[in-house]
């Protein structure tokens, strides 16, 4: 992400991209936690700043189709290739999840990625930090 890393703040990431489009706050009633969310519509992603961790980066959106992964480009790709990539560079695939509003889930969880599929077509990325038992977070760079 150009020198945005995970646990930066939002300063960083206006240095970075300048000023988002929108903004909006999220709340996640499981995991208990705000996030402070910077949307990038025109680039492709949106950065989610988590509040109870100081507003510190925890979780990226992609869906800009020229992104890559691995040099491979990712949304390019049909499911199986992608689930194929994953399991090339030492991912299996954890789980899947059809929602009921026709999006379809697959998720990496050593990865920390879900990937979400519209009609058979990858649409979005979402990666992020995994949240240590202790409420600290790991940010790994």
């Amino acid at each position: 992400m150009a020198g945005l890393y995970f646990g930066c703040n939002t300063t960083d990431a206006k240095k970075l991209f300048g000023e988002p489009e929108e903004t909006e706050t999220l709340k996640d009633d499981v995991l208990n936690a705000d996030s402070l969310v910077f949307h990038y519509w025109d680039l492709g992603f949106s950065l989610f700043f988590n509040k109870q961790a100081n507003l510190k980066l925890t979780c990226i959106e992609v869906d800009n189709a020229s992104s890559t992964l691995w040099d491979s480009s990712i949304f390019h790709m049909n499911e199986e290739q992608i689930t194929d990539l994953f399991k090339q560079n030492g991912y299996e695939l954890t789980e899947t999840e059809q929602h009921e509003w026709g999006e379809k889930r697959v998720s990496f969880d050593e990865a920390l990625m879900d990937l979400y599929f519209e009609n058979g077509r990858l649409i979005s990325i979402n990666f992020g930090l995994f949240p240590e038992e202790e409420s600290y977070y790991y940010f790994p760079n």
